[in-house]
């Protein structure tokens, strides 16, 4: 197997972790496999030779990861300062910029966002990531983020006529939220 194929099947098993992501109504589990899947495919970018996307992707899996534990304005600031940091310094093309952009996009809905908006961000970033991804020719990239944006707007527009019918798709995240804001009477 060569060194390109190698790359290119590490891009695929990125696309196999990612593929379920978006079925989570779960904002927590949401970001557990969008973590997994982004250093997957990080890797996958990184050794296919487009270090900005690589390092975008990478800072996602642990800014994604930090945002289960915290959604300080602060952290925030230093993941999107890094991200911004990291992806413009290795930037030869114009194109590079797009995963740049879509992660501080992402950064910020991940630490101010929550439910639908989230989501709906998301589907804005994944956008980016898209035309990137078939611009570098990435096989995996290109069919994970594309179908990424086929599942997750199918699910938006679920969630939204759940939504218009009364019915609030993320109530069992907001209880969980509640419950464990609420102290205990130990």
């Amino acid at each position: 197997m060569t060194f390109y194929w190698f790359a290119q099947s590490v891009g695929v098993l990125a696309f196999l972790v990612g593929i379920t992501m978006f079925f989570n109504r779960s904002d927590r589990r949401f970001k557990q496999q969008l973590s997994l899947y982004s250093a997957i495919i990080g890797t996958h970018f990184l050794l296919m030779g487009a270090a900005p996307a690589g390092m975008s992707a990478l800072l996602n899996s642990v800014r994604t990861l930090v945002s289960l534990r915290t959604r300080s304005l602060w952290v925030m600031v230093i993941f999107i300062s890094l991200t911004l940091v990291f992806g413009l310094v290795k930037a030869k093309h114009l194109m590079e910029l797009l995963p740049v952009g879509a992660t501080v996009v992402s950064t910020w809905a991940l630490f101010r966002t929550s439910g639908l908006t989230t989501r709906c961000v998301m589907w804005c970033s994944t956008c980016c990531w898209v035309i990137h991804n078939i611009w570098l020719g990435s096989i995996g990239g290109t069919l994970i983020e594309s179908s990424f944006l086929i599942v997750n707007g199918i699910n938006i527009i679920r969630f939204r006529r759940l939504q218009l019918r009364g019915i609030d798709p993320f109530r069992v995240e907001k209880e969980v939220k509640t419950n464990d804001e609420s102290p205990s009477l130990q």
